[in-house]
């Protein structure tokens, strides 16, 4: 068998990786902004919580639907100008129309209108978002083919988020929040356009760095696929093992993130337990350096280990940081915990909060190249190349999942008392609060750890794996190259 050395891999430079990153910090930018939408839509809109909550898992899961459709476009396309760079664009383009607009006008509807509205405005921001994220994950198996170089989308991709949600936490509870005394219809007016500019900054950035690599000759083997039809969708997830296990690993992880780090969890643990919401922006302005050490570590043991055996290996770390952040805050007092009052809680906490930014920010961005290596190991096993496909199965699956995210926080704030209202800064604390907000922020996350060690159980796309899988698709460009040549 010929040594990884002699293999001719397709490999991007640094800056294309850099900038096509920014493709998934543009998608997230909106996220965020977005993670704010229930309180527009029960505070200025007027819709009620368990009827927003409900409403946002419903759309999640029309987010789901989606996603196999838009996966199957993006593999049927290959225009003058490629295969992503058009859908990325297309993407950005609906979603910013689409939240602007509902920022700007969805409180004027008749009241008889608004539900509907909100419906219609979030299911475009939706399809527009499906478009743009599909390509975070199908374009990188075009960009590079390396195993020890895929990693460093996740370096790029974990230190810009760590940059984004550090400065996003800060501008909503430190900017926003005190200009506007809350999340008000002016302070969403000017949230929603600033995210939505910085967002088509770095879309601009991502289409550059994939400019160069948006091409056939990039695409799987290097010849034009077989026709793919709609029902393969079927066949590849029941043929294709790895995906299967990524696809739980990763759903149960991000159903319990999500839920454990909701906005609305963020208000009730740093806003009611702890008394001092403005610490929240603070601590992930404090944090963001550590964390930045750990990615720069993490990311180099992903290149020499490859990407399972780290994943595995930080989601271990991350359980560990969290049983001890439980005990700090069960047998601790929150209210301690202040930049205006350094003791001991205060040192803890910023310790814990440093080592579990690190290490979820690892373990959940080694994610996305691992779906690349799930499309490669198609190609080895079928010679389809199907990146949208692989893409959007992931994400269906993934999205139907961890849409629960939102509900689960609507009931649990709905259970303690929160049916009109979301828990706001400032409300009184009480120990049935505690304990919603310990289960929401802390139990969640450690139930999808646990699901995610076991899924890697049954993962076999280790470094060996990898190195045999691109080995074979060599052999097949090679054997390729070789045919059309005979029939010049």
């Amino acid at each position: 068998m010929e040594t990884i050395k002699q293999i001719n891999y397709n490999r991007a430079k640094t800056w294309q990786i850099g900038c096509f990153a920014f493709n998934n910090t543009a998608t997230n930018v909106i996220m965020l902004l977005m993670g704010y939408v229930s309180y527009y839509a029960t505070g200025v809109v007027g819709l009620s919580v368990v009827l927003v909550s409900s409403l946002l898992t419903s759309m999640r899961m029309f987010d789901a639907i989606t996603d196999p459709i838009i996966g199957f476009i993006i593999d049927k396309t290959n225009g003058k100008f490629g295969k992503f760079r058009p859908m990325i664009l297309i993407g950005y383009t609906i979603m910013a129309i689409s939240i602007l607009t509902m920022y700007n006008t969805l409180h004027l509807f008749p009241d008889n209108l608004k539900m509907i509205g909100f419906i219609g405005f979030y299911a475009l921001y939706i399809i527009g978002y499906t478009f743009q994220t599909a390509c975070t994950k199908a374009g990188q198996a075009c960009l590079t083919n390396d195993p020890s170089q895929r990693p460093l989308f996740t370096r790029f991709d974990s230190i810009y988020n760590l940059l984004l949600f550090a400065s996003g936490a800060q501008y909503a509870s430190g900017y926003i929040a005190v200009k506007y005394g809350g999340f008000t219809f002016q302070a969403m007016q000017e949230f929603s356009l600033t995210f939505v500019s910085i967002s088509g900054v770095l879309t601009a950035l991502a289409i550059a760095g994939i400019w160069s690599k948006d091409r056939i000759e990039f695409f799987g083997t290097g010849k034009k696929a077989p026709k793919v039809k709609f029902r393969d969708y079927i066949s590849v997830l029941k043929g294709n093992r790895p995906l299967q296990m990524l696809v739980i690993s990763a759903a149960t992880d991000k159903l319990a993130v999500q839920a454990g780090t909701n906005s609305t969890v963020m208000v009730m643990l740093y806003g009611i337990v702890m008394g001092n919401f403005a610490l929240y922006g603070k601590m992930s302005m404090i944090t963001m350096i550590p964390s930045f050490i750990m990615i720069l570590i993490g990311t180099k043991y992903a290149s020499k280990f490859g990407s399972k055996k780290a994943l595995v290996r930080f989601t271990w770390l991350c359980m560990l940081t969290y049983i001890s952040t439980f005990a700090l805050l069960v047998f601790g007092d929150p209210t301690k915990i202040s930049l205006d009052n350094f003791g001991i809680m205060t040192v803890l906490w910023i310790a814990l909060m440093c080592l579990g930014k690190g290490f979820s920010t690892i373990s959940g961005g080694i994610v996305i190249p691992m779906i690349a290596d799930c499309a490669d190991y198609e190609t080895y096993l079928t010679g389809r190349y199907v990146p949208g496909m692989m893409g959007t199965l992931f994400s269906f699956v993934d999205k139907m999942i961890s849409s629960f995210g939102t509900t689960i926080v609507g009931l649990a704030v709905a259970y303690i008392g929160y049916t009109s209202t979301m828990p706001q800064v400032g409300d009184a604390y009480t120990p049935a609060l505690f304990w919603v907000t310990i289960a929401l922020y802390i139990g969640m996350p450690m139930l999808g750890w646990i699901a995610s060690l076991i899924a890697m159980k049954f993962y076999e796309l280790d470094d060996e794996k990898m190195k045999e899988v691109q080995e074979k698709i060599a052999e097949i460009k090679l054997a390729a190259q070789e045919e059309e040549e005979a029939l010049a």
